[in-house]
């Protein structure tokens, strides 16, 4: 119909078209396995990681840990400073920085079920097998349950955590703060309105993963669409955060890893349920903890909300940079993970 006028309507695709469409599925990459392949008698993954080792002898070990859409590039901004400080009175650490099973180029989840529990327990071995018998970790997003679990479940080893990423509820019956009542704002905002990726990837991994898998394109609009909208607005502006973009979107894409890395939302907790989660009491932290709130983060919490999640020593809040804080804020990262260690590692 054009206008007042009921007319017929002719499909006409011309047959080059039709040979584009015929050329680019034949050029089409498919996933290599299933998305859970039958694990047989290997029941762990091989892990990929980036090993800063510092040259000074009073190097503190320090794993840092990624989510989606992350990778170990995540902390590229910061492994050097923190593996080479140029000033010898700050600490040193030797950093390890493990991709996720299933993430760039670690192995992928070898049977169903395998939760960040799972992969927390690999990252101790992994830290164990390196020589290093106790360690901190430095940790957001999926990273965070990596870290909570080491931090409840391995204490021996794990000895000292800092989180950029803590949902943590808020107690009830007292007044909210001004920022306290803003960020909440910020974690209602982000639950309401931007879960539609999580749903997708939590119920149809193995759809959206075959059809991006070898979709440049698709996988840059999936997770970069990420990247600007859990990311502080003025970091975005600098020259940098395309590159950043691009380089994460490029591994996952010559990886092959873009359906592997849901499974993170298909076998853990809820987005909806991780400040209840956290609260339970096998998740409670019973070593020394740090977090750093950052306002633009999608799920930012407060000093309230998290001490009531375990051992919390440690309290900063930062008005810039958001959910990517080593690639936004390298410098707060590296401050801050200073100042704690500073503050509780000659008590561990």
């Amino acid at each position: 119909m054009a206008g007042e006028e009921v007319a017929p309507f002719k499909v006409d695709i011309p047959k080059e078209e039709f040979e584009r469409l015929k050329r680019k599925l034949q050029d089409t990459r498919l996933p290599p396995k299933e998305i859970v392949p039958d694990a047989g008698s290997r029941y762990e993954p091989e892990i990929h990681f980036v090993h800063a080792r510092s040259p000074r002898p009073d190097a503190i070990p320090l794993i840092m840990v990624h989510g989606w859409p992350g990778s170990f590039y995540e902390f590229s901004q910061v492994w050097t400073p923190l593996s080479h400080p140029p000033d010898p009175s700050q600490s040193a650490f030797h950093v390890v920085v493990p991709s996720l099973p299933g993430f760039a180029f670690s192995d992928w989840p070898p049977r169903a079920g395998w939760t960040l529990q799972d992969t927390a327990r690999v990252f101790d071995k992994l830290m164990k097998r390196l020589g290093y018998e106790r360690y901190m970790i430095q940790t957001g997003d999926w990273g965070h349950w990596v870290g909570r679990e080491l931090e409840s479940k391995y204490t021996e080893s794990c000895r000292l955590v800092h989180f950029n990423f803590a949902p943590s509820p808020l107690p009830e019956g007292v007044e909210y703060t001004k920022r306290e009542k803003e960020v909440q704002g910020r974690v209602d905002d982000w639950l309401e309105n931007h879960m539609g990726y999580a749903v997708c990837m939590r119920t149809r991994p193995h759809t959206i993963g075959f059809g991006f898998n070898d979709n440049p394109m698709g996988i840059l609009t999936w997770v970069g669409e990420k990247y600007n909208e859990a990311a502080d607005p003025e970091k975005q502006k600098r020259a940098y955060w395309t590159d950043c973009v691009l380089t994460t979107a490029s591994l996952y894409y010559f990886t092959d890893c873009i359906m592997p890395s849901m499974l993170c939302y298909y076998e853990n907790v809820r987005h909806e349920n991780f400040a209840s989660f956290a609260m339970e009491e096998h998740n409670r932290i019973t070593v020394p903890f740090g977090y750093t709130s950052f306002y633009w983060d999608t799920e930012p919490s407060s000093k309230r909300a998290v001490e009531r999640t375990g051992n919390l020593v440690y309290y900063k809040e930062r008005n810039d940079g958001a959910h990517y804080a080593a690639l936004e804020d390298p410098e707060g990262i590296i401050e801050d993970v200073r100042e704690l260690a500073a503050q509780e590692w000659k008590h561990s």
